[in-house]
């Protein structure tokens, strides 16, 4: 094969695999690479209904001083959020009106949560501050993850549910 025909190949090929991740995107799909849920290839599905507690939700966090610190630690990614974050993937845990309390794990409404261990420093040895606890105002879901160095509602609290994409269904996936 000449050196232009593998140019144009190799040009084709990229512009053909540029295509599909474009229309992927824009069809809902999206790439998981963290450890809070499997890692793989999700979808974003229309809600059509109020959000419940144990829906599995993609979400963008609002631009606040807080998210900004956990992107500069490396707790999340830059994404096409108009906050400027890649969208979070939790399971929603508590909703408005509901009391969460935050001790060395949490609970909802004085039911104490499975795998919700706090942690006090991070996998750097940094101090990371839980939240203090409260009722989960109007319009904000607390946001939960199994795994135990998940950065969700343990550390930043209630978010908007403004935020919410939609729910996120597994396409191809798998735990490490």
């Amino acid at each position: 094969m000449s050196r232009r025909a593998v140019f144009w190949f190799l040009g084709l090929s990229g512009l053909a695999l540029s295509g599909v991740a474009v229309t992927g995107f824009v069809s809902g799909y999206r790439l998981n690479l963290t450890p809070s849920e499997p890692l793989g290839l999700w979808r974003i599905e229309a809600i059509h209904r109020p959000v419940e507690i144990g829906d599995l939700v993609f979400i963008c966090p609002p631009a606040t001083a807080v998210f900004e610190e956990a992107r500069r630690r490396g707790y999340l990614r830059q994404g096409l959020c108009s906050s400027g974050f890649a969208p979070l993937i939790k399971t929603v845990l508590a909703l408005p009106g509901q009391y969460v309390e935050v001790g060395d794990r949490i609970a909802v409404n004085g039911a104490r949560i499975p795998a919700s261990d706090l942690r006090l420093t991070d996998g750097e040895g940094r101090a990371i501050a839980p939240f203090a606890g409260g009722v989960v105002p109007p319009g904000h879901l607390f946001l939960h993850s199994s795994f135990a160095s998940s950065y969700d509602s343990r550390y930043f609290g209630p978010i908007p549910e403004i935020g919410l994409l939609g729910l996120a269904k597994s396409v191809l996936t798998f735990d490490p």
